[in-house]
């Protein structure tokens, strides 16, 4: 799982390392931080944060776990927002996200868990703090073989674009069928099945034949249906073929561990979860009915009664492949990530 959400206490994250958000003396703060200080042993860990500090912003220093689960604390010093610039406050906040990453990896680490640094006390709104956490995590993910994890304690510390969320919302308002059973029979409501009635005549989706036949990503493309028995796996590296695509891509787009893509390749019978068919498909940059085609090899569809589906939906309708993008949104309604 190369990068995922959870609502978790980070004290308790069984991984590598956490990072604490942390001062730049390295004192006992609140929040995060006095927790984490708490749970590791205090008197310990400050005698350890003493022997570093001080650090700049923007920096971080490494410590044992103590008594964490985690082997190790990164102690990263995020920026206090409106004391730079708004450009200075973003890099500052890069570079803790940065600079933690590669402390982790100097001390090979494989798992690392993060807090939305600076985006309590330090005032750093927690929209764009999450912004430029994900578009860290991405690009050094794009160059190494890490799990991380962001750590969110509530809803409240955690904040999506509220443009995006409004799209997403009034795609979800349109589209989303909750169907409803009584003990006898199952109906919709007349003005939801007008919806669904409308949606079906205006988006009807053609058979995957039809589609492959008139697509231009590939001249050729329509051949890789001819056998409609072919696995869901062969499938898959057809495809990666026809779109010009490498391995690595494709599974770092996709949010997929490197050892569970390479089961996927070795494997003829390999079914995937309904989440990593569909974290692939996203990766591969597939239309809706393309994406409606890969899901079928593997006996999945998406529907208009899962929230889920819609969600993925709304994205690949609106060509959004950006799968961290994408588990920001399904975090934010509950939903299962892509990926891992």
């Amino acid at each position: 799982m190369p990068f995922t959400i959870v609502r978790q206490d980070i004290t308790k994250m069984n991984v590598d390392a956490i990072v604490n958000a942390a001062n730049t003396d390295l004192q006992r703060g609140g929040g995060v931080c006095g927790a984490i200080f708490k749970a590791a042993g205090a008197a310990q860990l400050q005698a350890a944060c003493d022997k570093l500090a001080p650090i700049k912003t923007g920096e971080s220093v490494i410590t044992p776990g103590f008594h964490l689960p985690a082997k190790f604390i990164i102690h990263a010093a995020g920026p206090v927002y409106g004391q730079w610039s708004k450009e200075q406050n973003e890099q500052l906040l890069r570079d803790a996200y940065t600079n933690s990453l590669k402390r982790a990896v100097e001390n090979k680490c494989k798992s690392i868990a993060f807090p939305l640094i600076s985006s309590g006390i330090y005032g750093y709104p927690k929209d764009e703090a999450l912004k430029v956490a994900t578009s860290v995590i991405k690009n050094f993910l794009a160059d190494h073989d890490l799990d991380v994890t962001l750590v969110v304690y509530d809803k409240t510390s955690y904040t999506v674009s509220r443009e995006l969320l409004g799209a997403v919302k009034s795609y979800i308002d349109e589209y989303y069928v909750e169907t409803h059973e009584s003990r006898r029979t199952q109906h919709f409501e007349p003005d939801v099945l007008h919806k669904t009635e409308e949606y079906a005549s205006k988006y009807k989706k053609p058979r995957f034949d039809d589609v492959l036949e008139a697509s231009v990503c590939a001249p050729d493309l329509d051949d890789l249906v001819g056998n409609l028995d072919e696995p869901f796996s062969q499938m898959l590296l057809r495809l990666i073929d026809a779109k010009k695509m490498t391995d690595v891509e494709v599974y770092k787009r996709a949010n997929l561990d490197r050892k569970l893509f390479s089961k996927i390749r070795s494997s003829k019978s390999y079914m995937p979860s309904k989440r990593t068919a569909v974290a692939l498909a996203i990766a591969l940059n597939l239309s809706l009915s393309e994406t409606d085609g890969l899901l079928e090899r593997a006996g999945y569809a998406l529907s208009h009664a899962v929230k889920f589906d819609v969600i993925v939906e709304y994205f690949i309708t609106n060509g959004k492949y950006d799968v961290f993008e994408i588990n920001e949104v399904l975090f934010e309604y509950d939903q299962p990530l892509l990926g891992g």
